[in-house]
């Protein structure tokens, strides 16, 4: 990806999700002092009656190295615990076709990417 500067702040990876009206950033951007932190934000699609337009509304999360194997821990074991525990006959990657053909597209370009989220 492309490397952007934005408020003095220096964009170094972009991931985006597209999940129906939402879509997840996720970014890795660097301070002034050479350190990295990463931003998700989630932007939602929502019709204006006033101005009879569409606007989005973004809720942001910073998270710094300090927390990432923290959060990645709480997000895998929170995660798990829905498909295991809760809804163990559900079948998940069934919500993937959309993600799936994306992927056998670039399959000779990328190599595939474990599931398990993972943080090292």
């Amino acid at each position: 990806m492309e490397e952007n500067k934005t408020n003095g702040r220096e964009e170094i990876f972009s991931e985006k999700v597209k999940a129906g009206k939402r879509t997840y950033f996720f970014d890795v951007k660097s301070t002034r002092s050479n350190d990295y932190y990463l931003t998700i934000t989630e932007s939602k699609k929502r019709y204006n009656k006033d101005d009879e337009g569409f606007t989005y509304e973004k809720h942001k999360i910073f998270l710094y190295k300090e927390d990432f194997n923290k959060f990645m821990e709480a997000l895998n074991n929170t995660v798990n615990h829905v498909k295991n525990e809760l809804m163990p006959d559900v079948d998940f990657d069934s919500f993937d076709h959309n993600h799936n053909h994306e992927k056998e597209d670039e399959s000779s370009k990328t190599p595939a990417v474990d599931s398990e989220l993972k943080w090292d």
